[in-house]
């Protein structure tokens, strides 16, 4: 996995897995990876894969269940999704809005682009 700066390295794992989870790769109820074959699997050390896992247990995502591992929470995909879509509307969203003003576009502009790329 390549990492990029700015974010921590646990921070990039929990998303990657999340993004996992969305595009159906591990299912609600289903086990992910242990701890250590997902470091191994994106080249760190296992406290860094620890971390991830906290995180995403903290969220509600995944669930430890005692000797067996970590599972995917049934209410993971919602849970997941509403927090990307809070991020988005509030950071990324202000952040495009600032952009378009800036560079004179306007919302017709976009919408043509949009058109476009779904050709």
């Amino acid at each position: 996995m390549i990492f990029k700066d700015g974010l921590p390295i646990f921070q990039q794992i929990a998303d990657r897995l999340s993004d996992e989870i969305l595009a159906g790769e591990y299912a609600a109820d289903e086990r992910v990876p242990g701890v250590r074959d997902y470091a191994a699997l994106v080249e760190v050390n296992a406290a860094t894969v620890v971390k991830a896992y906290e995180v995403l247990s903290g969220h509600g995502i995944i669930a430890s269940r005692r000797g067996m591992g970590y599972f995917v929470t049934p209410e993971a995909r919602d849970l997941i999704l509403r927090h990307r879509r809070e991020v988005f509307y509030n950071e990324t969203l202000p952040d495009l809005f600032r952009q378009m003003r800036d560079l004179g576009l306007t919302p017709d502009d976009i919408k043509a682009e949009w058109t476009a790329l779904q050709s």
